[in-house]
């Protein structure tokens, strides 16, 4: 499989991309967020590639980042999600923009994206509520932006790091009560995992 590509850039007609290697042209299709951060034509780029074989033909999707890449091919093993609408979901949000979305469970800002539904939104998030924090080791203790002028608490940070885990609020906030109030942030999320292990 194709999974890197370096070259010149050649022409720019997003999503789309073409790619000189050597003499050969390599159509690529990226999101918007790769697209943005672009050289100019008749630079050198260098992309983390996603080879997709279909009937109708070879497909290549380009990312600037592993991240990105990494949570493209989650994206793909959501029912119902091809690699079209797993651009498109990589175009209206960045890969930390989704996962805080997964992370609370917000289908209204994928909503917004052009071509998901509200029944696509909710699935989408059920079913990478499980995967993105394996996709993105980073991500699973994540900590949410604050609202300006506040510092998030031990519990906030706890809750989200539960939710990215994959469990849902029910089982995060039922864990925490057994928490003591004035725990840190790691022991917290250690000693929830352990009473959420138990049940």
């Amino acid at each position: 499989m194709i999974g890197r590509i370096t070259g010149t850039l050649l022409e720019k007609n997003p999503p789309q991309i073409l790619v000189d290697v050597h003499g050969v042209g390599y159509e690529i299709d990226v999101p918007m967020s790769t697209f943005y951060n672009l050289p100019a034509t008749g630079a050198q780029v260098s992309l983390h590639t996603h080879h997709v074989v279909r009937e109708d033909g070879h497909f290549l999707f380009g990312f600037a980042t592993e991240e990105e890449r990494a949570t493209f091919r989650q994206l793909l093993k959501v029912s119902g999600i091809g690699a079209r609408m797993a651009l498109a979901v990589l175009s209206g949000l960045s890969v930390n923009d989704l996962a805080q979305a997964v992370a609370l469970q917000e289908a209204g800002r994928l909503v917004k994206i052009p071509g998901i539904g509200k029944k696509t939104a909710e699935r989408l998030l059920l079913e990478l509520r499980d995967k993105l924090g394996k996709a993105l080791p980073n991500m699973a203790g994540a900590r949410l932006t604050a609202a300006p002028g506040t510092a998030p608490d031990a519990k906030s940070d706890i809750l989200n790091a539960l939710l990215a885990l994959g469990y849902n609020e029910r089982e995060a906030l039922g864990a925490m009560k057994g928490l003591d109030e004035a725990v840190g942030v790691s022991d917290g999320i250690r000693q929830a995992l352990k009473l959420l292990s138990k049940g």
